[in-house]
């Protein structure tokens, strides 16, 4: 039997895919759409069966290739870019590829695990699972939160098999080098650290509290570690929220991603007045194109996440970054 993992070469899809095969799962078909070729390093030092291009999947399952013979889908793939302005091309790639996926899942009573996102929630301030908390402030949005009504009406219905949906809020971590531009906070602050010697950050990344921005940010180790946890429940079903379940500030992201780039090389770990003082933080104006279309605070309530069983703690930014800087220090 084969395990799927949609976008494998992507970010998440390629962390669930050697997750897999940490605990002996290599009977994997990686599918994804290497159009952008450099993801293909993301799968490098991972064990795949087999490799599909997107296109050549959906014909595939539409033609009764894999019935009979699959266990799962991770279904990870996805046009992650929340400032597409291409809604035909968004909702075919999110919503119209989701929906096949799901109707075969349920005609072959094959497990679904797939990738929604905080995005549905939009500028709320309460980010429970239900549907009047949800209103997004951009089609990449809008093609999740779509998908999830559909799923809501399959749950309610009663499912023939297992559907998962995770919101994932501020996911970082490796693997998300070809992100280019919608990479984690994080990694420009290690690469941009180690160019420049300095950290630059948005006016307001003080904290939500005095009019600034504080996201729940989730290291990217725990979402593979759900996924798996889920996998080996099939009978959970319901979309539920993936993120470290606190708020933290963008100040907080940049101090441990400078500390750290100087643990790394030896060098003693500093305080937030002390990077400031010493010029290695920055500020900026916040960007035009950003303002309306971002939000400034998110914070996954992860109560019905606990309640279905999962019950390992999240890491913080401190512990997360940390150990992704040491990352990728070791890859770069």
């Amino acid at each position: 039997m084969y395990t799927i993992v949609t976008g494998a070469a992507g970010f998440i899809g390629a962390n669930i895919v050697k997750a897999l095969n940490e605990r002996g799962v290599t009977n994997i078909i990686a599918v994804d759409n290497l159009t952008k070729a450099d993801k293909f390093k993301n799968l490098i030092d991972c064990e795949i069966a087999d490799y599909l291009d997107k296109h050549d999947f959906i014909e595939r399952i539409q033609a009764g290739h894999f019935d009979g013979e699959v266990e799962a889908i991770f279904h990870e793939g996805a046009c992650s870019d929340t400032m597409e302005s291409d809604g035909r091309y968004m909702m075919e790639n999110n919503f119209r590829y989701s929906n096949i996926l799901l109707d075969w899942c349920q005609d072959q009573d094959v497990q679904f695990l797939y990738a929604s996102s905080a995005a549905t929630y939009g500028a709320a301030s309460v980010f429970r699972e239900e549907r009047q908390n949800e209103g997004p402030l951009n089609v990449y949005g809008y093609s999740k939160f779509l998908f999830d009504q559909i799923v809501r009406r399959r749950l309610a219905r009663g499912p023939s098999s297992q559907i998962v949906g995770f919101r994932y809020f501020n996911v970082y971590g490796p693997r998300e080098t070809h992100k280019g531009r919608m990479a984690s906070v994080a990694f420009h602050h290690y690469n941009q650290f180690m160019a420049e010697g300095k950290v630059k950050l948005f006016e307001g990344s003080h904290g939500y509290k005095n009019g600034g921005q504080m996201r729940d940010f989730v290291f990217v180790g725990d979402v593979a570690k759900v996924n798996l946890f889920f996998l080996d429940h099939p009978e959970k079903s319901g979309i539920f929220n993936l993120g470290s379940g606190r708020a933290q500030s963008f100040n907080d992201v940049a101090v441990a991603a400078v500390n750290g780039c100087r643990r790394v090389r030896g060098e003693a770990v500093l305080t937030l007045a002390e990077l400031r003082t010493q010029g290695l933080l920055e500020y900026v104006a916040f960007p035009e194109a950003l303002k309306g279309k971002y939000q400034a605070f998110t914070q996954a309530d992860l109560s019905r996440l606990r309640a279905a069983g999962y019950a390992a703690p999240m890491a913080t930014v401190e512990e997360g970054v940390g150990q992704y800087i040491e990352w990728l220090h070791r890859h770069g």
